[in-house]
């Protein structure tokens, strides 16, 4: 006989997007939350860990920025090397500086911020279904029969999820990286080249502290060509990073992921079910980042049900709102993607970073990065 926990709120995945849920939910007042994630932390977690200016700007808003601020290294520029094999280092000035925090530091945090909020916090809980009644989402069941009955329930659970109101075929980037010391890199600036072999993406190097860099790879399956991602991966590296790497050491092994992406932004809720981050198909899809627009829509959807449990607006108005507001935030920059990769598979980056002894191309380079 498994636990049953009672909540107005069931919030399954404790990455960035369901703990800011948490937090804000907290901020706003909302006392009876259940978060859930199939994890203890902290734990680690297979990314790049860069933080824009957008994402900085959403951990101050969940009073959680002076606790990571610290923990985080500051970058203020880029290194850009194109796919024609030109390189230039750009910066789109203070305004646009942003940090690296690696996931295990970052996730613990916000999520100790939510505990200190009254969030309950429950680990190691492996979500098998959810509980529905009359087409209505009201909770989900763990592996081991362990129940979390809510009035609402966000699904926060990421890539893999299969908790979600979309159910059509995903689009997928895919994505490997692995951690090294001792590499050498200018410092306070993070690495994007966009070279042919995983076009339109790109490779990066983020350093997470002055001796320790991440360097990774995004790239997607064309057509039919099974590309092996290590393979992939160590030309990469023998292309770009051979000699740099020469004499540093290797942290654990290589990690890959998945990372999901739409160009629409549609289907976040149905009846008691309202779905936020990347398992509503909201990560970047040229830059694929993810964190800035988790904790972004977990704020918004945090927003919507402390609204409608205060009776200020009814459930099917709340969430359409919210879903309104998720195009808002992410149409454009979305959409402008197709642009930027198609971008990148033409001679124009190369153009562009041939003209950038003039400053102010620099300067723009370097803020539609930021931006981005």
């Amino acid at each position: 006989m498994g636990v049953t926990y009672h909540a107005d709120v069931a919030i399954l995945g404790a990455g960035p997007a369901g703990t800011a849920a948490a937090v804000h939910l907290g901020q706003l007042g909302v006392k009876n939350v259940v978060l859930v994630d199939r994890a203890d932390f902290p734990r680690d977690k297979t990314c790049g860990s860069g933080l824009s200016p957008k994402g900085i700007k959403a951990l101050k808003q969940l009073g959680v920025w002076d606790e990571v601020e610290p923990e985080s290294y500051w970058i203020k520029g880029l290194r850009l090397v194109t796919p024609g094999d030109r390189e230039v280092y750009v910066s789109g000035g203070d305004a646009a500086a942003a940090v690296v925090c690696n996931r295990r530091t970052l996730d613990h945090i916000i999520l100790k911020r939510a505990i200190s909020l009254g969030v309950q916090f429950v680990p190691s809980f492996l979500t098998t279904k959810l509980i529905e009644d009359g087409g209505r989402v009201r909770g989900f069941v763990s592996q081991n029969g362990d129940e979390v009955h809510a009035k609402y329930t966000i699904i926060a659970d990421g890539a893999h999820s299969r908790f979600t109101v979309d159910r059509g075929p995903k689009q997928k980037i895919q994505a490997i990286m692995g951690w090294w010391d001792n590499v050498p890199f200018k410092q306070q600036h993070v690495e994007m080249v966009f070279d042919k072999m995983v076009s339109p993406f790109y490779g990066w190097l983020f350093p997470e502290n002055d001796g320790r860099v991440n360097i990774g790879i995004c790239y997607e399956h064309k057509g039919d060509e099974k590309e092996n991602a290590r393979e992939l991966f160590q030309r990469f590296l023998d292309k770009h990073y051979a000699h740099r790497l020469s004499n540093s050491k290797q942290i654990g092994d290589w990690k890959g992921h998945p990372i999901v992406y739409s160009y629409e932004i549609e289907k976040l809720y149905s009846p008691g079910r309202i779905v936020i981050g990347e398992a509503g198909r909201m990560t970047h899809p040229a830059t694929a980042e993810g964190i800035s627009q988790g904790m972004r829509t977990g704020i918004m959807a945090a927003e919507a049900l402390s609204d409608i449990l205060a009776n200020r607006v009814g459930e099917a108005e709340a969430f359409a709102k919210y879903q309104a507001a998720c195009k808002r935030s992410f149409w454009i920059s979305f959409n402008a993607a197709k642009i930027f990769r198609k971008v990148i598979d033409s001679s124009l980056i190369d153009n562009l970073v041939a003209m950038t002894q003039q400053r102010h191309v620099k300067m723009a380079i370097g803020r539609i990065m930021a931006e981005m």
